[in-house]
């Protein structure tokens, strides 16, 4: 499974931005998906996850009621549409694919990731 993030950009505290991934190569509705994302000098932590139907899904607790993660099996693609952004929420987002039926929060459960796609929040 080949996956594509896109979407990143500048905006401004307290924005709504949303990010998407494309997926190619494989069974999209096959695989739970994620997303991770990295700030400079940090470890990537996970964001958000979904379930291979959309019925599930997990939210870290520093997104949680804020950031909304959805997928279209249809369009082969995931979205993570983010509301009232905030300056720690500046990083490199990654999507993830996994062959497991669960929703998991650990990058090593995840089989195949995208490049990555900036998302800078500015005061």
């Amino acid at each position: 499974v080949q996956l594509q993030a896109s979407g990143g950009g500048l905006v401004q505290v307290g924005a709504s931005h949303s990010v998407f991934c494309a997926a190619s190569g494989g069974t999209f509705s096959s695989y739970g998906m994620g997303w991770f994302r990295q700030a400079p000098g940090k470890e990537r932590e996970f964001v958000a996850a979904i379930s291979f139907s959309g019925g599930s899904t997990r939210y870290s607790d520093s997104v949680k009621g804020r950031f909304t993660i959805s997928r279209d099996n249809a369009k082969n693609t995931v979205y993570l549409q983010t509301n009232s952004l905030k300056p720690e929420d500046t990083a490199v987002y990654y999507c993830a694919a996994t062959p497991r039926g669960l929703v998991p929060a650990f990058p090593a459960l995840y089989d195949y990731w995208g490049q990555g796609t900036q998302v800078t929040v500015s005061s």
